[in-house]
């Protein structure tokens, strides 16, 4: 039902914030999340994240493969399905999320998500700085330096700001058109690949062992599933008809378009540049793969699209500010956002010693922090698949104790108590360059499953405690008399 689609009323800029929208301005299509999803991949670190399953892990060319295939699976599945909710409820993430954990206590797993954000922002923000000057080296022989570090930096940042703060339908536009050009390029570099690169050495690589095939699999999928929570930010202008099975399938086809190829070349790269996954920075190495005329309109591409991807976060991170309490019009809350990019990046590019590390320590503790939410919030939502309201509006924008998910002193104690234990056993699983958890030695911590017994502790936890009791302002009968959602999932 995605093909009926009047004039939008929207402006050019938009001016909704977390309250949900209402049904006669629900114009938005399915087919609109595929280059929205492609967009949030166009990233060079998925190169390096692939050429790190052959340095690190060891892998080769057909393990790669299924790793990369499974990681997209998985994470945008996830992704795709909970992206529903946002057309029953019209709201972004974390506004809903008040539902699940209540109004206060949703501040908690968005305080951390926020923070997670602004790290997801910064790695973005700080690549697109080295493409840049990975550019002016290949063009002008400019070599980086301190100052120029912290312009193109800047500049970057600046740029993501102002994308994000022009809301859905501009980043609808310019996802589209950076979809087709990085497409058209990356066809390009894997045409030149496949013509130059030695084969009988990528084949001839012997396989690694399932331990790291899995490990990888949870490395690779970590990007994806940051994006879960904030996956109902861009279906919330779906009508209510608007079929969820093609908001799944739309999602994972967009995003493993590109993750599955990407992450092949990285590999397939690393095979001939084995020192690149031990890069300084995760971008200059393309001057050394790629001849210049191909590398630069390459890596331009690849700007708009790393640009493209913060902005998609910033945006989504303007609704999580807004829902924290921030008192600010949301293209003014991602002001906060683009300001710590700018500060994390300087620490990341002039103080950091190892830009690889620090990024695959971060995406293993991004997996954590984000499963913990997940789980939680896909047993509400399944058990919001047979009323008649899944979400109600007033309760969500109420955040007095007359809200409908005021439940008890603001909080929902069986969200809140899935949400911790799950979180505190993630961290116990988890090991990385910071520190080892108590249980990193299990099975689970060796073949590098933390974020999925995440997800499964938190959502076990949910399902067997007892089902929370909404309140506040609307009754069943006005629920069953001013329904508009019993329409097909």
């Amino acid at each position: 039902m995605d093909n009926v689609v009047p004039a939008d009323s929207e402006g050019a800029i938009e001016t909704r914030g977390i309250e949900p929208v209402p049904d006669h301005e629900r114009h938005g299509r399915v087919r609109e999340l595929f280059p929205t999803w492609v967009a949030a991949n166009i990233s060079v670190l998925l190169l390096t994240m692939g050429a790190a399953l052959v340095v690190f892990n060891q892998l080769n060319f057909w393990q790669v493969l299924i790793v990369a295939a499974c990681a997209a699976l998985a994470s945008f599945g996830m992704v795709g399905v909970l992206s529903v909710s946002g057309k029953w409820g019209g709201a972004p993430g974390a506004m809903l999320s008040r539902a699940t954990f209540g109004v206060r206590g949703n501040l908690f797993p968005g305080a951390i998500l926020w923070v997670a954000r602004f790290g997801w922002e910064t790695i973005n923000a700080v690549t697109g700085a080295y493409a840049v000057l990975t550019v002016l080296d290949l063009l002008f022989g400019i070599k980086s330096n301190n100052i120029l570090i912290v312009i193109t930096l800047f500049v970057f940042v600046a740029c993501t700001f102002l994308v994000s703060g022009m809301g859905r339908k501009a980043l609808n536009v310019c996802n589209t058109w950076s979809t087709y050009l990085f497409g058209i390029f990356s066809v390009l570099v894997l045409g030149y690949l496949i013509a130059n690169i030695h084969w009988d050495d990528v084949f001839s690589k012997p396989a690694g062992t399932t331990a790291m095939m899995i490990a990888g699999i949870g490395t690779i999928a970590a990007g994806g599933i940051s994006w879960v929570p904030t996956g109902p930010d861009f279906t919330r202008y779906l009508p209510h008809a608007a079929s969820g099975k093609k908001i799944a399938g739309v999602t994972i086809s967009g995003a493993g378009l590109v993750m599955v190829p990407m992450v092949l070349m990285g590999a397939v790269m690393a095979v001939a540049t084995p020192g690149l996954a031990d890069a300084p920075d995760p971008v200059s190495f393309l001057g050394d793969i790629l001849p210049t005329w191909l590398a630069v309109p390459y890596l331009i591409t690849a700007i708009v699209g790393m640009l493209l991807i913060n902005s998609l976060s910033m945006y989504s991170a303007g609704f999580t500010a807004q829902t924290m309490g921030v008192k600010l019009p949301r293209a003014m809350a991602v002001s906060i956002n683009a300001l710590i990019s700018l500060v994390g990046g300087l620490l990341l590019m002039l103080v950091a010693k190892s830009f690889l590390s620090s990024f695959i320590t971060f995406l293993i503790l991004l997996a954590v922090s984000f499963s913990a939410w997940i789980g939680v919030y896909a047993v509400d939502m399944a058990r919001r698949r047979t009323r008649s309201v899944r979400y109600d509006a007033e309760g969500l924008m109420d955040t007095g104790r007359t809200s409908r998910y005021w439940y008890v002193g603001g909080f929902c104690w069986q969200a809140m108590t899935a949400w911790t234990v799950a979180l505190a056993a993630g961290i116990c699983f988890t090991k990385c360059d910071w520190f080892t958890g108590p249980l990193a030695s299990t099975f689970v911590g060796k073949y590098g499953l933390s974020w999925a017994a995440t997800i499964a502790i938190s959502a076990i936890l949910m399902a067997v405690l007892p089902t929370p009791k909404e309140g506040g302002s609307s009754s069943e009968a006005a629920e069953a008399a001013s329904s508009p959602e019993k329409v097909a999932a």
